[in-house]
């Protein structure tokens, strides 16, 4: 009777926050509603027994993807106002869509029955008293649905190294390092041990020791912060540097003809 009690105030609570992340009109609150509704998830796998999903749920959902969210969203400085500027145009097609999706979730429940035979049906790892949950998802995952495990993995890495390629851009003060160069450096270009006497530091010694070279060692010749690009940005500011100007006379005759 207690654990029905609890399984309807987790699944009751667990609905409303759900409801009050698409409902509120503040982003910030909607991620606090979130976390919210991912802890009454969690509370309702420690009731059937799934305390490994629900340590996961909250380990993962909770403390990882929930906190980032809310990072994100407090450092977008998202504007509300101006986000609903566009709700009353898309409003009918979204009122559409939706009312077809209850439709078709009406008609599979409508058509939802029991398996008469649902207690003769082989598991896939039979369950013992001594036997934990948290090994049986294991030979589960690992060994029924290796395959499909595999495969989830090698999509999030697709999807990993194309928002990378999508948001990589080459900037004029990016830093890129020559690898062979970066293998071939030894310790003493870049660092300088000191013996320094007790109570003094670095600081009263002269300062920072590091040699100035050193990253003009493992750098591409040219990149920000290396020797030839502070030159060439002294040349740009005392106007020494050398500017190809196109001529445009020859480009105006062009378009004119």
């Amino acid at each position: 009777m207690m654990t029905q009690i609890v399984f309807y105030i987790f699944a009751a609570v667990l609905v409303l926050s759900a409801s009050m992340v698409v409902s509120a009109r503040n982003p910030v609150h909607s991620v606090l509603f979130l976390i919210l509704a991912f802890f009454n998830a969690a509370g309702l796998f420690l009731i059937a027994g799934a305390e490994f999903l629900a340590m996961i749920l909250v380990i993962v959902y909770v403390g990882a993807v929930s906190v980032l969210f809310l990072f994100v969203v407090m450092m977008l400085d998202i504007r509300v106002a101006q986000a609903r500027e566009g709700l009353q145009r898309y409003a009918p097609f979204g009122a559409a869509l939706g009312g077809v999706l209850l439709a078709e979730l009406v008609l599979a429940f409508m058509h939802w029955r029991v398996a008469s035979n649902i207690g003769d049906v082989a598991h896939l790892v039979p369950s013992t008293p001594t036997r934990s949950n948290t090994a049986a998802i294991g030979d589960v995952l690992y060994t029924h649905y290796i395959f499909l495990f595999q495969a989830c993995a090698l999509v999030l890495l697709v999807a990993m190294i194309g928002a990378i390629v999508l948001t990589l851009r080459d900037r004029p003060t990016g830093r890129r390092q020559d690898i062979e160069r970066q293998h071939e450096r030894q310790p003493a270009d870049s660092m300088e041990m000191l013996s320094l006497p007790l109570g003094r530091s670095v600081g009263a010694m002269g300062g920072f020791l590091r040699p100035r070279r050193s990253y003009d060692i493992a750098a591409v010749p040219g990149t920000y912060g290396t020797q030839a690009y502070r030159e060439e940005e002294r040349e740009l500011a005392e106007g020494t540097a050398l500017v190809v100007v196109a001529d445009v006379t020859k480009n105006e005759s062009r378009d004119n003809e």
